[in-house]
């Protein structure tokens, strides 16, 4: 199989696909913070101008990235790396996945009580104001991550990568893309 890897625009790494499951997964991670910064920027701009179509189509990219993609991260981790890590790593690694499955827990929890402010903010007429409520809300959704992303790339991801073999890797990637298309 031949592959390219093509810079995009607004990203420091190449383009990856689906046959390399690792490096879809920390393009995925730098997607999430870009998502997060863009959360911070909607806050303070609503805060500054109120809502407008701006502030309107922001909320909706966040929303859009959250709900579709970051269910899609936590699925494949949760499905090809965590088990693996649970049976073979050893005790440092296992504790951290117990870890990072809290998070998932946390974050999805974080993320529908955040996600019910984003639609007001999308589709409410007139939109709320930013109460001290959705901005801790907002500042605590992405400090999860900002815990989180760190050991996945550090730990759980190196860890994994030992573990694995090429035939291993590709079933993954089959498997991440085809969940991706359903």
């Amino acid at each position: 199989m031949v592959t390219s890897a093509v810079s995009l625009p607004g990203f420091q790494s190449p383009a990856v696909g689906f046959e390399q499951p690792f490096e879809m997964l920390e393009a995925c991670h730098e997607r999430v913070q870009r998502s997060l910064a863009l959360l911070a920027r909607l806050v303070a701009y609503i805060d500054a101008k109120g809502h407008d179509a701006s502030s309107r189509s922001a909320a909706g990219d966040v929303l859009r990235y959250f709900d579709i993609a970051g269910p899609h991260h936590h699925e494949d981790e949760e499905r090809h790396l965590f088990p693996l890590l649970k049976e073979h790593a050893d005790a440092r690694v296992r504790g951290a996945v117990a870890q990072l499955q809290a998070d998932h827990v946390e974050m999805h929890a974080l993320w529908q009580r955040l996600r019910a402010v984003l639609l007001a903010w999308r589709d409410g007429e007139p939109a709320p104001a930013v109460t001290d409520a959705a901005r801790t809300l907002a500042r605590d959704f992405a400090a999860a991550y900002e815990r989180h992303i760190p050991l996945e790339e550090s730990l759980a991801y190196p860890a994994a990568r030992t573990l694995l073999a090429a035939a291993d890797l590709q079933r993954i990637g089959a498997e991440m893309a085809a969940r991706r298309r359903a």
